[in-house]
């Protein structure tokens, strides 16, 4: 099977996104007002594995260097 992009697979741009706004809440607090007393880090931690579980069974081709 023809390996895509690193940069294509929607688990690895999801995970980048997580850390992002991990970051940007660890950094500014600026998501605790949008989900109220619950902690976002939780959150986070609750939904990311679930995410990655879906997004795995979905996968059909391989990360890696492109055939050319």
């Amino acid at each position: 099977m023809n390996p895509k992009p690193w940069y294509t697979s929607k688990t690895i741009i999801l995970n980048v996104a997580i850390a992002a706004l991990a970051g940007l809440e660890a950094a500014t607090g600026a998501l605790q007002p949008v989900f109220g007393s619950h902690n976002v880090y939780a959150i986070i931690a609750g939904t990311l594995p679930v995410a990655n579980m879906i997004l795995r069974a979905m996968t059909t081709q391989p990360i890696g260097k492109p055939d050319v």
